[in-house]
């Protein structure tokens, strides 16, 4: 009954909690033994038995009473970026260690207003400055699924939020949020064979997540249907005055969007996604990804991003310039870390020495660098305009067609350790996600095959600004077409 119920998707366990079918604190401990039996998986940092479990109590009341919300009992991890009050938030850092904020995030608000039960604070890469979730002081998070004829070597999950992912590919949460600054969510969602979906800039507060780089950070949901990603953003979107990128706009009824119907919809192919190098199977899986499309009575068409391969390097500018200023209030001072120093820059210098991980000393120098005098105009400015180029690029591709078709990742799940050691490499997993933030658009990854060696593959889906219903009707047609069932070896046994 257990597993069973670790089974179910939101819309089908919210079924069954509304016909009192099942508990919501039958559910949510489902779930945490599901977390016991997936320890060795390290998803998450802090986990909230007790909390869930009283949460789940309250839920079944409401159910009880006919006052239940649109999320009661759903069983969520969530990103240990965003602040929960009364529990620790240490968005993967020593330098947080022990911070508990005395404040809610405004997206955990909105979830948690609407019903939804917290299992606990998902693993990530410090401060969300990753793609592997290698970088966390907590450890990696390690991906549930395994190579075939591999099954002893452990993968990644993607980062930065390769916990949240990892947790609902591993059948430990029923869904979960996450971060996407690069393609934090899409990225692991395609690592881990799950449902993931980057909202477009401002549609969703900012307000209470650690900050990585101001003008690219989006919350947005993981989850194991792009209905249920409907479902969550529903909850997770909406305008916030204490947040000053918030737009004030009304959110739709996403899963109403998902009508079965892409007839007429023009789907581009750009060009410029077929980079050197790339692997057989995510051509093959592409061109698959095309072909349902075309199936379901939607056209394909070739479009052009000419600026797309700029893209990586230009982020890689702008990313760093905002995470070095966004880090400088970590400074021993005022909250988590301290080492105390001979004076008070010694107390800097320490602290910040000591809190740091390499990667986000990496990004750090790089920020600062860029934003100097004298090297301002050569990098940052000159990275935004080509950010600026990026955006029209696409304002172009819009204008021939209604959604953007791409691979998620160009390969599938690594070993863990492998590309440590060459941050280059690292940072190319990111290729086909980061035009996507630098022009503040929406984006799905949805899991549409196996590779080779058995692991997941996901799709791409980019739509117009605040257009995320014809993705999501997109990505729900791609779904029923790929109709990925697979499951990791451990959970499918």
């Amino acid at each position: 009954m257990s597993a069973a119920l670790t089974r179910l998707t939101i819309a089908e366990a919210l079924g069954r909690l509304r016909a009192r079918d099942i508990s919501a604190v039958e559910l949510t401990e489902a779930h945490l033994a599901a977390m016991a039996r997936a320890q060795a998986l390290n998803l998450f940092i802090t986990e909230m038995p007790d909390q869930a479990r009283a949460a789940a109590a309250e839920s079944d009341a409401r159910y009880a009473a006919g006052t239940a919300g649109p999320l009661d009992g759903i069983p969520l991890a969530v990103k240990d970026l965003f602040c929960t009050e009364g529990v620790a938030t240490t968005a993967g850092s020593h330098i947080l260690e022990g911070f508990t904020p005395r404040y809610e995030s405004t997206v955990t608000a909105q979830l948690r207003r609407d019903g939804a039960v917290c299992l606990g604070k998902a693993n990530l890469d410090e401060f969300a400055m990753g793609s592997s979730t290698e970088t966390s002081y907590f450890g990696p998070t390690v991906n549930p699924w395994r190579r075939a004829g591999a099954p002893a070597t452990d993968l990644v999950p993607g980062g930065s939020s390769g916990g949240s992912a990892a947790a609902v590919a591993a059948r430990a949460a029923a869904g979960a949020t996450g971060t996407d600054t690069g393609g934090s969510i899409r990225q692991p969602a395609a690592l881990c064979g799950v449902v993931g979906l980057k909202p477009t800039y401002g549609r969703c507060s900012r307000w209470g997540i650690v900050a990585f780089a101001s003008s690219l950070d989006q919350a947005g949901p993981f989850a194991r249907s792009v209905r249920d990603a409907a479902l969550l953003l529903r909850s997770m979107a909406g305008f916030d005055p204490k947040d000053s990128t918030s737009v004030d706009r009304p959110v739709p009824d996403y899963a109403a969007a998902l009508t079965g119907d892409v007839r007429g919809l023009k789907v581009g192919i750009p060009r410029e996604y077929r980079v050197d190098g790339m692997a057989g199977e995510i051509e093959r899986q592409w061109q698959q990804g095309v072909d349902w499309l075309r199936a379901a009575g939607a056209e394909p068409v070739e479009v052009s991003l000419p600026h797309t391969r700029y893209a990586l390097p230009a982020y890689y500018i702008v990313a760093p310039a905002e995470a070095s200023s966004n880090l400088a209030r970590y400074d021993g001072v005022r909250y988590g870390l301290r080492v105390e120093g001979e004076n008070l820059t010694d107390l800097y210098e320490q602290t910040r020495a000591a809190g740091f991980g390499a990667e986000v000393r990496r990004r750090v120098m790089i920020g600062t660098y860029v934003l100097s005098a004298g090297y301002y105009d050569a990098y940052y400015l000159k990275a935004q305009k080509v950010r600026s180029l990026i955006a029209g690029d696409f304002r172009a591709a819009f204008e021939r067609c209604d959604v953007l078709l791409t691979p998620t990742t160009p390969g599938p799940a690594f070993p863990v350790g492998e590309r440590q050691d060459d941050p280059v490499t690292m940072y190319m997993n990111d290729i086909f996600t980061v035009t996507v933030n630098m022009a503040g658009l929406p984006g799905l990854s949805v899991p549409a095959g196996l590779s080779d060696d058995g692991l997941p593959l996901g799709l791409q889906l980019i739509g117009r600004p605040f257009d995320e219903e014809t993705v999501l009707r997109a990505g729900d047609v791609l779904e029923r077409a790929a109709g990925f069932t697979a499951l990791p070896a451990d959970i499918a046994g």
